[in-house]
């Protein structure tokens, strides 16, 4: 018990400390509530597009959080091949959480980033051209980049925000929608 509020105290002062930035949509925040390293994007002032779009949208993140996106979702599940940005953002407004792993990642990890969202119902996995990191989960408006599969913030964030309360649509189906998982 005692550890556990060592623990606790030692998060709480490293999340005050990386407090203090804006909330705006174009500058990240670290929340204290939030996992360590998560960025907040969007806030009640300034808040991420929700508007349908049948064209391509050019993101300020990689891979996006938000904002302007498809009028069709991506089923949730697990994909080989890279996932378009817009139906992806549009599968995080019903409360999924993308884990985007970069494409060179070993089979061995990648294998154990597919195993964990195995257990879940509203995880989109797929490549992403581009990321430096291992893998990047996404929800709306919330992301953290980790350069190792096996990081235990991993399951927190999927814990948090997989149909957390960020959602916009919460409650929405992330099935039914276009694309066909591998699994």
């Amino acid at each position: 018990m005692r550890i556990a509020r060592l623990i606790l105290a030692i998060v709480a002062s490293i999340g005050v400390a990386a407090c203090g930035s804006s909330g705006s949509s174009a500058t990240p925040t670290t929340l204290l509530d939030d996992p360590t390293g998560v960025q907040s994007f969007g806030d009640a002032a300034n808040p991420l597009s929700r508007d349908h779009v049948d064209t391509a949208v050019s993101y300020p993140q990689s891979p996006p959080v938000g904002g302007k996106h498809s009028g069709a979702w991506q089923n949730c599940g697990i994909y080989d091949t890279p996932v378009q940005n817009e139906t992806a953002v549009h599968s995080l407004e019903h409360g999924a959480v993308w884990l985007a792993y970069r494409p060179d990642l070993s089979a061995a990890d990648v294998e154990a980033v597919r195993s964990f969202a195995r257990q879940h119902s509203h995880v989109l996995v797929s490549p992403y051209e581009g990321i430096t990191e291992s893998v990047v989960a996404t929800a709306w408006g919330k992301q953290l980049r980790l350069e190792s599969v096996s990081d235990p913030l991993l399951a927190a964030f999927v814990a948090k925000y997989e149909e957390g309360p960020q959602s916009p649509e919460l409650g929405a189906t992330c099935s039914g929608g276009i694309g066909e998982p591998i699994e």
